[in-house]
């Protein structure tokens, strides 16, 4: 799936066994690239010149023609967005076979494509990513320090982005999307602080549908049960932005609650840098409001 052309793409070489970054490198002209109307899919006509640029003999290019449509087919009805076959051979005895094949497929499809999905390992995937996506979690580990809890992918991005312009390193990537419910915001902060490097966390929240004051509630209450010692820098913007504000400064919790987007991640990575020192010669370290 190309995301230039917002539709499926074939890329063939007759360099097969070769990486195809290296190719496109390297021989650039041996790079056989055929966009895909999903109208008319992969024709008997597309199919062969592909085949026959690609070197097969004259009696194999039907079998290599009938093999690239039936990739194709498998694309499409399997909601895949890659299948790659590296190499695509012809055998001494005039059969065409793929050799090895990678396939990848749209995670927004697992409902209807539930058998594809039945074969997922979950074994050979980060076991904290596994657990928020059970809990319908976006979350992605990374190597930073500063823990940040988000709704909406493209604010968690911003969110990483300006701590990383401010000096710090985001340690993960969390989206809890639309429904930042108390439930969702426990196990976020649960998947959160199970990271050790974690020094200080900061959730950027925006309430539409979900209203701040909720979302505060819930806050207060995972991080008093969670008797939490590290630092919270929590901004809140959108419906009843006010009486979370005074859900957060009436919990008399080490909440510090910043309106601001630029000031709100400086003081993520101030908190961070202070807690980061203070482990690093083994001695505790308190936080008060007076910001």
């Amino acid at each position: 799936m190309d995301r230039a052309t917002q539709g499926p793409v074939i890329v063939a070489s007759s360099q097969g066994g070769m990486d195809i970054e290296t190719v496109a490198k390297e021989q650039p002209e041996a790079i056989i690239t055929t966009k895909v109307d999903i109208h008319k899919g992969v024709t008997d006509e597309m199919a062969h010149e592909i085949a026959s640029k690609l070197g097969f003999s004259e009696q194999c290019v039907p079998q290599a023609q009938d093999t690239i449509q039936k990739l194709y087919k498998i694309f499409m009805e399997k909601d895949a967005t890659q299948i790659e076959i590296n190499p695509m051979s012809e055998t001494s005895d005039h059969q065409v076979l793929c050799m090895d094949a990678k396939l990848n497929f749209d995670d927004n499809a697992d409902f209807r494509q539930e058998e594809v999905f039945s074969w997922r390992d979950v074994s050979q995937e980060d076991a904290d990513e596994v657990k928020a996506a059970k809990s319908g979690l976006n979350f992605i580990k990374l190597d930073g320090d500063i823990g940040c809890l988000v709704n909406g992918a493209g604010l968690a991005m911003a969110t990483m982005d300006i701590i990383k312009l401010n000096g710090g390193q985001p340690a993960n990537f969390l989206d809890v999307g639309g429904g930042a419910t108390p439930e969702a915001i426990k196990e976020a902060f649960e998947l959160i602080t199970s990271d050790p490097k974690v020094t200080a966390i900061f959730v950027n929240i925006f309430g539409g549908i979900v209203r701040c004051d909720d979302i505060a509630k819930g806050l207060v209450n995972v991080v008093d049960q969670m008797n939490l010692r590290l630092p919270v820098v929590a901004r809140l913007q959108g419906t009843n932005v006010e009486a979370a504000q005074k859900v957060i400064n009436d919990s008399g919790l080490k909440i510090f609650s910043i309106d601001d987007l630029q000031s709100a991640a400086e003081k993520s990575v101030q908190f961070s840098k202070v807690v980061k020192m203070a482990r690093d010669i083994d001695v505790g370290v308190e936080f008060t409001l007076g910001i």
